[in-house]
């Protein structure tokens, strides 16, 4: 007896000292108060937690109790899990290739940036934001707690390898997930403005947001009245957005610029990641490149999509790749491809011809910083607006050639966040920060540690099992 009431104290204390540093961890003292629940189920048991498990006739539960009992226990330590320490991650597109393979499985660590407390508390676990039979959401809306992020490892640095929510993803047309809203916005009300004249107004837009504001605004239109190609235009908060991986690329005070395919940070050029990729235009000798050829340099089934035909082809794939090819005695060229500006500026971020900029060719562009102030004006308030808009939920507009923010006039804005740039190392199949602009701090993750499971989705079992990638870890 005596044994037994010593061991009950024992594990009392083990959860004591558990449960005070998770309060520190998080900060909230108010947790406290749960306190004496803990000492009531290990000390007293006053409060008859398995009531429900218990039968009239004495006898030990049944099957089905059991079992519904293991799986809430399971289902709650398993929300607990992804919240604060990991969660898995799938790679569901070609866009890190080869760094990262469509079809690995990924241990994503919380705690290597901080874990964030959930902006929606309440929600099924193992599902982002959709149940995937009914298609209804998976979480609450209410309660809704701010933005917090407790203590981690370290924080984020150029060239990791990044784990964030998708920022475009605030609202999304459910069958028409990609490209972002916004692009869809833009570039449906452009074709809807052009094809039907009287919808293009006379007058001059005062700036290129102005402009950008009014074709997206028939773009909606457009959008939500096809709801047979795009679905319930849905809004997502942040930690219910889809979750996507990239590498950090520029991080907050860093002055970011391509240059022909090649990154600059703050004027300097980067070293690239060993596995980055391009897109080559390659020209054989009349030689049709078959399956073998493919086979031979790991060119996914994703990368073999419109490739072309004998002799002229575009091929994704790495320097080394690259270089392998134009050792082949049937290969005539092999040449990078390269994105140049096309004057109007509308083939990416900012979608701005105030920015010609393209795909290959980019910025400069500084990264936002917490506590920066950044002078504005009409011409680069298209890079700031889902910033200040999206972001961090202020009112923006424009009137008379004068920007209002909460119904002010603005001539300057202080960024509450820190804003990081994310690429692809598929550098011409990706799509990125050169898309949908800057990732917030708030968005963040996590960092993939290890790929603990890898499934070549263009194979059959069980040769679609990779057992070389098996807890092969992530390096930068």
């Amino acid at each position: 007896m005596q044994n037994a009431s010593l061991i009950k104290w024992i594990k009392l204390g083990i959860a004591s000292l558990v449960f005070l540093l998770w309060v520190i961890w998080i900060g909230n003292f108010w947790l406290l108060l749960i306190y004496p629940i803990i000492f009531d189920n290990y000390i007293t048991k006053k409060i008859p937690w398995d009531f429900w498990k218990k039968r009239k006739d004495g006898k030990k539960p049944s099957a089905v109790v059991e079992w519904t009992d293991a799986l809430i226990f399971a289902l709650f330590a398993v929300y607990l899990i992804n919240i604060f320490l990991f969660q898995n991650y799938k790679i569901p597109t070609s866009s890190l290739e080869k760094s990262l393979l469509v079809g690995d499985h990924l241990f994503v660590s919380k705690v290597s940036y901080g874990p964030r407390m959930p902006n929606t508390p309440v929600a099924f676990p193992l599902v982002q934001n959709t149940f995937p039979i009914t298609n209804s959401k998976s979480y609450t809306d209410w309660p809704h707690w701010d933005y917090k992020r407790l203590k981690g490892f370290g924080q984020v640095k150029r060239d990791d390898i990044v784990v964030f929510n998708f920022p475009a993803g605030d609202t999304v047309p459910f069958r028409s997930n990609n490209p972002s809203y916004f692009e869809q916005c833009l570039s449906k009300g452009v074709q809807e403005a052009y094809f039907n004249n009287k919808l293009i107004p006379e007058k001059p837009f005062e700036s290129e947001w102005e402009r950008n504001q009014y074709f997206s605004a028939i773009g909606r239109r457009v959008i939500k009245s096809n709801p047979q190609d795009y679905g319930e235009v849905l809004g997502r908060p942040v930690d219910r957005r889809d979750n996507y991986v990239k590498r950090c690329v520029a991080i907050p005070g860093d002055v970011f610029e391509i240059r022909s395919n090649q990154i600059y940070i703050n004027g300097t050029a980067v070293e690239n990641p060993k596995d980055i990729q391009h897109l080559y235009h390659v020209q054989t000798d009349g030689t049709t490149l078959n399956s073998r050829f493919f086979e031979k340099l790991e060119i996914s089934f994703a990368d073999q999509k419109n490739i072309g035909s004998a002799p002229d082809y575009t091929l994704n794939m790495t320097e080394g790749m690259a270089n392998k090819v134009k050792a082949m005695p049937f290969i005539k060229s092999v040449q990078m491809v390269e994105n140049k500006p096309q004057g109007n500026g509308l083939s990416t971020f900012p979608y701005s011809s105030d920015y010609n900029w393209s795909r290959d060719n980019f910025g400069p562009l500084k990264m936002p910083q917490a506590g920066e102030t950044v002078d504005l004006n009409l011409k680069n308030i298209v890079l700031y607006d889902r910033i200040i808009q999206n972001y961090e939920g202020n009112t923006l507009k424009v009137k008379d050639g004068k920007i209002y923010i909460n119904d002010k006039v603005a001539s300057s804005y202080t960024f509450k966040m820190d804003y990081y740039f994310m690429l692809g190392d598929n550098r011409h199949k990706s799509a990125d920060s050169r898309s949908w602009g800057f990732v917030p701090e708030d968005h963040i993750v996590g960092k993939p540690i290890l790929v603990w499971l890898s499934l070549n989705p263009d194979k059959g079992f069980p040769a679609n099992i990779r057992w070389n990638r098996f807890f092969k870890i992530v390096h930068k």
